[in-house]
């Protein structure tokens, strides 16, 4: 197949590109303007990409699936008011660009995978979540609510459009996790505010496999929540992580201290609580790698 990749350099977009590449698929890299473009690649191109001008390469053309993971990181600052247009322009505006030029192909890729996260459930305590559960009303809600209105609009083109919901991407080269380790390495980890929120986590190599799936598998389409089926309260994920690197979790971080530093991320971010299960890919069957956090992180954490 034939597949372009938006965020391409992104956690997620490398891992499934070398994964991709592996199973003999041509991968197109949509590269913005301001990116630092290779001439060559191992396992496929790059192809001129400008959102603001709608402008996509010609060798884009012929494209078999479109994989959007385009989009500014949620926790790369406060979310000042500067921060969160960032935020909504590298999401919305970014994914609506790209629908609007796979709608002046002639012929049109038969699937778009496109990026979004369980922060559209909002808060919500202990309430299992599933894909038919409706979304919350803060700010990342809202985000990712207005980034699906988006993609979905590749349906009226005839391409199917799969909602990829990421949950915390457990990972040593980026995401959450890679963030946690050095408190934890020091011994100075601990929970965050009152530890009772919930944690949906999934490795990266199952979300590679989801995504794969998704791109494959043609009764796949709306919403996925690409989660593990075993979530935790992050009491006991810290705990766990502790445990698998041999340290205690002895210093909590409380919430009005994690307030006081991060304001409305903290509680989006950090104490928010989501309890999100994958029912829709325990309806497809999908096998997970790593369906218990205490294997998942004791493989993630021996990887190098």
């Amino acid at each position: 197949m034939k597949i372009l990749v938006t965020g391409s350099s992104g956690l997620v977009g490398t891992a499934l590109v070398k994964a991709l590449g592996r199973d003999g698929h041509m991968l197109c890299r949509l590269m913005r303007p301001e990116s630092r473009m290779s001439s060559e690649v191992k396992d496929g191109f790059n192809v001129a990409w400008n959102p603001a001008t709608g402008e996509l390469g010609g060798a884009a053309v012929g494209a078999d699936a479109v994989v959007n993971l385009a989009g500014a990181s949620i926790a790369g600052g406060r979310w000042t008011t500067e921060g969160k247009a960032v935020l909504r322009a590298s999401r919305i505006d970014t994914t609506r660009a790209l629908v609007e030029a796979l709608a002046k192909m002639n012929a049109r890729p038969s699937v778009l995978v496109s990026a979004s996260a369980i922060g559209i459930y909002g808060d919500r305590g202990d309430e299992l979540l599933t894909e038919e559960s409706g979304a919350g009303t803060d700010f990342l809600a809202g985000l990712a609510r207005e980034w699906e209105a988006e993609a979905l609009k590749a349906e009226a083109l005839g391409i199917r459009v799969v909602l990829a919901r990421f949950g915390i991407i457990l990972a040593q080269e980026g995401g959450a996790l890679a963030k946690m380790l050095l408190p934890f390495k020091l011994g100075t980890g601990g929970r965050l505010g009152s530890g009772q929120q919930w944690m949906s986590w999934v490795t990266l190599e199952d979300v590679v496999g989801i995504l794969r799936m998704a791109i494959e598998k043609a009764a796949v389409r709306g919403a996925v929540n690409v989660v593990a089926p075993q979530p935790v309260k992050n009491a006991e994920f810290t705990k766990t992580l502790a445990k698998a690197l041999h340290r205690p979790a002895l210093f909590p971080a409380p919430a009005v201290a994690l307030r006081v530093v991060l304001g409305e991320m903290a509680d989006a971010l950090l104490l928010s609580s989501q309890r999100v299960v994958p029912q829709r890919l325990e309806q497809t069957g999908f096998r997970f790698a790593h369906a218990n956090l205490t294997t998942a992180l004791g493989t993630v954490l021996s990887t190098s």
